[in-house]
């Protein structure tokens, strides 16, 4: 506490001085690098790295309204004039509205691409020749496929950056490699009726902390709601008297109703009477000891597949047994009910039917009418063949 204490006066000094009122991410990555100055992050000493970690688990709690796994996130030092280069480019991709995650894979691969430059003393955007480019890029070969396109991407849209902003006479960009990596969509993991069945009935809910998994496992199985909007679930969210349950989604920031089916309902007012603790948050699930805090995706995760095993099923390596599963398998009974693709995207909280047309790969029965059958080989094709 004294450590997050110190740290946090520091930044309120920086603010003060800089005429900040409320705090933000852009005003924490502006302390940090102020902290820094032309260092880099492994020579700054144990305190200095210390108030960095403070300063980013502010952010990690301003951005999600948790602290995961209590570490903050990773920094991921851009040092130098290139550095300060780059971090003008990842803001401009800030301003565009890019998820968090992405922007950290930026942070991450241009650390990567400054590195390399640094070990060949290039300080400078204008030393980014055509040879250093196909010479970092030629260090890429030993990367995963997946690592390389995204390094190969972001660096190529940085390379254009530069030549858009007058800040290299040519442009670089051509000169990164186009790759063949094409991502391949995984076949959704799912789970039958009787399954699902066995699962929601495998948890004991005689005890708090089981009227608590009944409820969340419920919900998402009958209502396909994300593991993070499952956590997220307020008491707003809950329209008792039209019986529907209306959020904005975490992940898509679509706005979503799904009906309160009368066992979710059952199960939601059993946990509320008789399992969750007294608690002033607005959430509706919490830990069942103290302190009593939300829960995070990673519980509902482990709470899905303790049951699953508890019930007995089998789950091999290629299914998965999370949450997510269960949101498969609630598609796969949709459409075994010939439920349109639209309705199917509505329920899921899908912004486009694209998205739900994923789940079409998993309705084997249809699959096998589009099926053509396959045409017999005419006799004459064996004709002076020799038999193998």
């Amino acid at each position: 506490m004294s450590q997050y204490r110190s740290a946090w006066q520091r930044l309120g000094t920086f603010m003060n001085d800089r005429g900040d009122v409320n705090y933000s991410a852009m005003c924490g990555e502006a302390f940090i690098y102020h902290l820094i100055g032309s260092r880099k992050f492994e020579n700054l000493d144990r305190w200095e790295q210390d108030i960095i970690y403070c300063t980013n688990v502010l952010t990690e709690f301003l951005e999600t309204g948790m602290i995961k796994f209590r570490r903050g996130q990773k920094f991921y030092d851009l040092w130098g004039a290139v550095g300060q280069t780059m971090q003008a480019y990842i803001a401009e991709k800030k301003a565009f509205g890019l998820s968090s995650g992405t922007l950290t894979a930026y942070h991450k691969d241009l650390q990567h691409f400054l590195a390399y430059l640094d070990t060949h003393d290039i300080a400078d955007v204008h030393a980014i020749t055509a040879t250093v480019v196909i010479s970092y890029t030629a260090t890429l070969g030993f990367c995963t496929p997946h690592i390389r396109h995204r390094r190969l991407s972001i660096v190529k849209g940085f390379l254009r950056y530069l030549y858009d902003r007058g800040l290299a006479a040519e442009d670089r960009s051509p000169l990164v490699p186009r790759d063949q990596y094409s991502k391949q969509p995984v076949l959704p993991s799912t789970y039958t009726r009787d399954e699902i069945a066995a699962l929601i009935a495998a948890i004991d809910r005689s005890s708090p902390k089981g009227k608590r998994d009944y409820a969340m496992v419920l919900i998402t199985a009958r209502l396909g709601l994300r593991a993070t909007d499952v956590c997220d679930l307020g008491f707003e969210n809950l329209r008792w008297e039209d019986s529907v349950i209306i959020l904005n989604q975490r992940k898509t920031g679509e706005r979503i109703e799904l009906p309160l089916l009368a066992d979710v309902g059952a199960a939601l007012i059993d946990y509320l009477k008789y399992g969750r603790p007294v608690s002033e948050l607005p959430f509706i699930f919490l830990h069942v000891n103290p302190p009593y805090d939300r829960l995070n995706r990673t519980t509902l995760h482990s709470i899905v597949s303790l049951s699953l095993r508890r019930a007995g099923i089998v789950f091999e390596k290629e299914r998965r047994h999370g949450p997510h599963a269960l949101r498969h398998s609630l598609a796969g009974v949709l459409l075994a009910k010939k439920t349109p693709v639209p309705v199917i995207a509505a329920v899921l909280g899908h912004r486009s039917t694209e998205s739900a047309r994923f789940y079409l790969r998993i309705d084997l029965q249809a699959l096998r009418q589009c099926a053509l059958e396959v045409p017999a080989v005419p006799p004459a094709f064996y004709v002076g063949r020799s038999p193998r």
